[in-house]
């Protein structure tokens, strides 16, 4: 498996996008509950309302936007994920005592390998899953499984 970028495709930044029907309660569950940095935001633009995440920083980012009235979104799925490599089981931990402190609790991963590796999942207020796994995926392994 080769890890190094393709010398003819010059990126400089990342963004994934997905729709959402929830605009306001995806909006607080990211940035006041999780609290990722909005990087940019727009309401009504082409019938677009839109917000910006940065993960970190501002060269990856996920795009969340709304259409239609009503607004449509697909079915989620649990293999539809953003997963966030912390920086270890203490940083998992403040995270899920964050969003437990908002209401928010663990959902069962659909996938054994994260919860086998210390890893815990949220739902999203679209049904969507964010995995907080307590490794920088390749910074080190993954832990072990006992």
């Amino acid at each position: 498996m080769t890890t190094s970028w393709p010398a003819h495709l010059d990126v400089g930044a990342v963004r994934f996008a997905r729709p959402t029907a929830r605009y306001d309660e995806v909006l607080v569950f990211y940035r006041d509950i999780l609290g990722l940095p909005v990087i940019g935001q727009w309401r009504g633009h082409a019938g677009y309302d839109g917000m910006l995440f940065g993960l970190p920083g501002t060269p990856v980012h996920m795009e969340i936007t709304q259409h239609g009235d009503p607004p449509r979104i697909p079915e989620p799925h649990p293999e539809n994920q953003l997963v966030l490599y912390l920086r270890g089981p203490e940083a998992v931990a403040e995270a899920v005592r964050t969003l437990a402190a908002r209401g928010h609790h663990p959902v069962p991963a659909a996938n054994p390998y994260w919860p086998e590796r210390g890893a815990v999942v949220f739902a999203d207020p679209d049904g969507w899953m964010v995995v907080l796994a307590p490794w920088v995926f390749g910074a080190e392994p993954p832990p072990a499984v006992d």
